[in-house]
């Protein structure tokens, strides 16, 4: 299932494997003066390649190795003989079939094995020059595209949404945090964020400082829980009134308790208002 929005002169690409008519799970490429910004996933790859045929197509970088990051990528090489740039940290992994949980593999798929060069400091196209910033806490090697002249900020999975509820055991709060402060450092006073999940955020520095805050205060919160004796089990309930749904659908990998253990190693935290977002008894509304 593929879905097209054009803005400002970008492309955006949505993808999802089609189940009853309906999709699993989107998520978002990017098609911006002849790059391509990922690839989505294996069970789209065929749709990809031919909403891109005839089409302005030079490059293609993939923000991180997920499987919903390059899954066209094998595809989109044997079509057109582009050049895939992928973060060093990626690249070996791009290269070989990964392990999947079983959710990952009726979602996403196995990705076919493609070869990526190590992205460059800087990627120009024909109107366009985008930096290239390390962003780790999602996972490691994780990149951003940042074109700072017209504002554009391609997240990938740095950023979803300012309240996550869940992450996976490999997430780094305390990274993600300084990944995105580092975008607001870099970017000017106005951009917008291209995220991965589809969603096109034009105050992006409204949603970044908003995610930091969040994680932050939710930091303090648990840390003092901690403080107190209780268990990771126990701030889960007290803070979220239990474990999400996720957990389930995802084979125990999408998780608040792994949320809690990551923020219970933050350093720092201290905010002016740490119980701002909540909603009564403490919990974080959704």
């Amino acid at each position: 299932m593929i879905e097209i929005i054009e803005y400002e002169g970008i492309t955006q690409i949505k993808l999802s494997r089609e189940s009853d008519g309906k999709p699993l799970y989107w998520v978002a490429a990017y098609l911006v003066d002849g790059l391509l910004i990922d690839t989505g996933c294996d069970y789209t790859a065929a749709e990809l390649v031919s909403f891109l045929k005839g089409k302005k197509f030079d490059l293609v970088v993939n923000t991180h190795f997920h499987e919903d990051h390059v899954g066209g990528n094998a595809l989109i090489q044997k079509q057109f003989q582009v050049s895939i740039y992928a973060p060093p940290e990626s690249i070996s992994i791009i290269g070989q079939k990964p392990f999947l949980y079983p959710y990952q593999e009726m979602v996403w798929g196995y990705p076919a094995p493609s070869t990526a060069k190590p992205i460059p400091p800087f990627i120009r196209t024909d109107h366009h020059a985008f930096d290239v910033l390390a962003t780790p806490g999602h996972s490691a090697g994780h990149i951003v595209l940042l074109e700072r002249e017209r504002g554009w900020c391609f997240s990938g999975d740095i950023f979803a949404r300012e309240n996550p509820k869940f992450i996976r055991p490999e997430e780094d709060m305390g990274e993600t945090i300084s990944s995105l402060a580092q975008i607001l450092v870099a970017m000017p006073s106005q951009f917008t964020l291209f995220t991965s999940i589809g969603r096109i955020v034009e105050d992006g520095r409204e949603a970044l400082e908003a995610n930091i805050r969040y994680l932050q205060e939710l930091a303090v919160k648990a840390q003092g829980f901690h403080q107190q004796g209780r268990s990771v089990e126990e701030i889960v309930q007290n803070i979220f009134g239990g474990e999400h749904l996720f957990a389930q659908m995802t084979n125990g990998q999408y998780t608040t308790e792994n949320l809690i253990r990551s923020v219970l190693k933050m350093t720092d935290t201290v905010t002016p208002d740490p119980f701002r977002g909540m909603g009564p008894e403490g919990k974080f509304a959704d």
